[in-house]
This record gives structure tokens, sequence and C-alpha cells, in this order.
């Protein structure tokens, strides 16, 4: 058998794998995105969003379900990496992994293919929810999946990276808690940075998920804070450092051999 068929057969079995981790358990998975973005657009955008009233034209709640769609993406590609590669390091069959004979980056893509398998579901479950308070119309459909691809794919990365560091289980929650989370937040789900005042505004531009929040709102309103080309470039230069600093980190077993 010819090594491209060994690896799209390795690639195929390990993103395989993936895939069915996350629907096995997907009332734990697939479920509480579902509760979680029904109460934002319940509290944020019906019962707070009349008093705020319509940014850029649109109504409040229209304007905020991409970010809280994008989100919802945005952490379930984390976490199902860093929970599933911590979990290969924790019960020792990664090096079953690093031994056979693959390139490390069929472990990598195949690990980062679950993870975009996973943001990418819960983001389609998301949006439907989001039909229940809002009308979405997608505007520019091939910019909107580009960056929920593109977007899965970087945290994927990620929460790949914070797995190969991680001791314990309780070192995979803390890039999540301490770093995803504010500057998920701080990223214009609920407001535009119009809105802030100069510092802030200024500040905000080194906010990486802005550009990617703006891009996807983009897609589907038409409106953005952000020039769409300067969202497409930083998401694909942070998705390209990501993905050299992944593939290095797994050809030296970081984390794994020492």
């Amino acid at each position: 058998m010819s090594n491209v068929r060994v690896n799209a057969r390795a690639l195929y079995t390990i993103a395989h794998k993936e895939v069915l981790r996350f629907l096995r358990i997907w009332p734990q998975t697939l479920v509480p995105p579902v509760i979680t973005t029904s109460l934002y657009l319940l509290i944020f955008g019906k019962m707070i969003g009349g008093r705020i009233g319509p940014i850029a034209g649109l109504s409040y709640v229209d304007y905020i379900v991409p970010g809280v769609i994008l989100m919802s993406i945005i952490s379930n590609a984390y976490a199902n990496v860093v929970s599933s590669f911590y979990g290969s390091k924790f019960q020792h069959y990664i090096e079953e992994l690093m031994i056979a004979p693959i390139p490390d980056w069929v472990i990598l893509v195949g690990y980062m293919a679950g993870g975009i398998a996973r943001g990418l579901c819960v983001g389609l479950v998301v949006s439907a929810v989001g039909l229940l308070f809002t009308d979405l119309h997608v505007q520019h459909f091939l910019v909107v999946a580009a960056i929920a691809v593109l977007t899965a794919m970087l945290f994927s990365l990620g929460g790949l990276i914070n797995a190969v560091f991680a001791k314990s289980f309780d070192d995979i929650s803390i890039i999540p808690t301490f770093v995803l989370t504010p500057l998920t937040y701080l990223g214009g789900i609920f407001y535009s940075i119009d809105m802030l005042p100069p510092f802030w505004r200024e500040a905000s531009l080194f906010n990486p998920i802005l550009y990617m929040i703006n891009g996807f709102r983009y897609g589907f309103l038409g409106v953005s804070d952000i020039g769409l080309w300067t969202a497409f470039a930083i998401i694909g230069g942070f998705t390209a450092l990501l993905f050299v600093i992944s593939l290095q980190l797994l050809k030296r077993g970081v984390g794994i051999r020492s």
C-alpha cells in the first residue's frame, strides 16, 4: 500500500474517531450550546435589546445573532481538541500514534478535523435556534462558510497547543477561562466598537476575535466595523502560525516524550 493511501486511511481513522467521540455524547456537546444561546438571545436580544435600540440600522437581536453563533463555534472547536488530545496523553495512547509510521501532520489534521466538525455542527444547531428569535438572511454565504471553517481551524489548533502543555485536567480550563472568554466577550459580539470611547476602540483592534466576529457578521448582515479582507488576513495569518507551531510541538514530542 502506498504512503498516500496509508496516510489517507490514518487521517480518516483519526478524524472519524474524533467525530464519533462528540456525537456519542451529544447531550453534553450539542445540547448545552442550545440552552446557552436561547438564554443569550432571550435576555440580551429580546428583553434588553428593545431598550438599546438599533445598531447599524439593524435590530439589536439581529445584530448579535452572528456573534453568538461564532462564539459557539469558537468554544466548541477549542473544547473538543483540548479535551480529546489531553485525554490521549492522560491515557497514554498518544504514544501509539507518535510511533506509528505516519507523518505528524496526519495526527494534527485528524484532531483538527474533529474540532472543526464539532464547531460547525454546534454552529448549525445554534443557527437553527436563532431562527426562533429572528429571521436569519445570509447575504454572503461563501464569507460565512469560509470564516466559520477558518475560525474552527484556528481554535482547534489553539486547543491542541493548550493540551500539549497541560499537565492536569485543571490546566485545560485555564486558557478558556482567563483568555478565551474575555477576548470573546470583548470581541464585539454584543456591541459595535464605534460605540466605544476612542481609547477602547483602538485597544479593541488588538483583539483577533474582533476580526472574526465582524467578518462573520458581514457575511450574514452586510455590516462590519472591520474591512473584510483585513479580517481574512488576520484569521488566515493566525491559523497558519498556530498550524506551524502545533506541527513543531508534535515533531519535538513536547509534553509527550518529555
